[in-house]
């Protein structure tokens, strides 16, 4: 297979970007999308270029860390997967590619199509975790949890943090990443004794990060790889609400 690719090149933060041109050939149906620009990086290597800077780590789904957005949708085409499920037979052969880093205020490029989505672990800091001493762990069935609640609760942990909701959202809106953190242990009772301050200082800090606001376009949910719900986001409201 055959492709053209536009690939958002950007040397630095402070330094203007522009789209770059190339293309790749000899591409087997079976490669990932990053494996593609693998492909291509080594090409540009050999010719003395600079290489296309992007994120990855485990490829298999499940860290989050990669995230491009592939002709105008985060992750690229198929819908619950990251960009490194993405195959390239779910393109047409020659077509053109634009590949951009995901784009937000709150999420910097730091260089070509990596950013900083360092303003999510500071909303983590905030309280996305239990700190208090809840002991060793209690025999089952020591504290009934509703099946239909254990299941929205691991539901709503299923975020990865990978910041497609943000990069889809037309407001670049953190609210779907924030209420998944804030639901999985407001579900729960081990998250009880911090709920309060966890979801006031979560959204505080969400709105310090300078993301937008929700506006209920839906897009996150559409984007996420793990199909995170926006009933979180309405759970979140209601938390936020009650501790304040």
């Amino acid at each position: 297979m055959k492709f053209n690719l536009r690939v958002w090149r950007q040397e630095g933060p402070d330094l203007p970007g522009a789209f770059a041109d190339y293309t790749v050939d000899n591409i087997i149906p079976e490669m990932s999308f990053l494996e593609m620009l693998d492909y291509l990086n080594e090409d540009l290597i050999k010719k003395g270029e600079e290489p296309v800077a992007f994120d990855s780590d485990c490829r298999e789904g499940i860290c989050g860390t990669c995230g491009l957005v592939i002709d105008g949708m985060a992750h690229g085409p198929k819908l619950e997967c990251t960009t490194c499920e993405v195959r390239m037979r779910m393109f047409e052969d020659g077509c053109t590619i634009t590949v951009e880093p995901f784009r937000a205020r709150a999420f910097p490029v730091i260089k070509d199509l990596v950013v900083d989505r360092s303003a999510f672990d500071r909303i983590i800091a905030k309280g996305g975790y239990v700190s208090e001493n809840t002991g060793s762990a209690p025999d089952g069935n020591a504290i009934p949890v509703a099946k239909d609640i254990a299941e929205a609760a691991m539901d709503s942990a299923a975020c990865i943090g990978c910041g497609a909701c943000v990069a889809a959202c037309p407001n670049a809106s953190a609210a779907l990443f924030v209420s998944a953190k804030i639901s999985q242990y407001a579900l729960l009772p081990q998250g009880n004794a911090e709920r309060k301050e966890r979801a006031s200082r979560m959204v505080t800090q969400m709105d310090n990060e300078s993301f937008g606001n929700c506006s209920n376009h839906a897009e996150c949910e559409a984007a996420c790889p793990k199909g995170i719900s926006i009933e979180n986001i309405a759970r979140m409201r209601r938390e936020y609400l009650k501790a304040i």
